[in-house]
């Protein structure tokens, strides 16, 4: 994924890809109880890729506090 630059766009693109990836992961958790391995497997690219997305949130708000 492509460096954002600093600002409100930035914060609100990550946000939104943030929230994209969510709803996917949503799609993926009633094939994953059927036992799907390959809907697992893109559920966990799902967790790892929001845990990112979350972590650049959280810095964009700690850089929006101190200003």
């Amino acid at each position: 994924q492509a460096m954002k630059p600093p600002g409100s766009q930035g914060s609100q693109s990550t946000y939104t890809d943030l929230l994209s990836v969510i709803e996917e992961m949503g799609k993926e958790i009633r094939p994953t109880y059927a036992g799907s391995k390959s809907a697992m497997e893109r559920l966990k690219r799902g967790i790892i890729h929001a845990r990112a997305l979350v972590r650049e949130c959280l810095a964009e708000t700690e850089r929006n506090a101190r200003t």
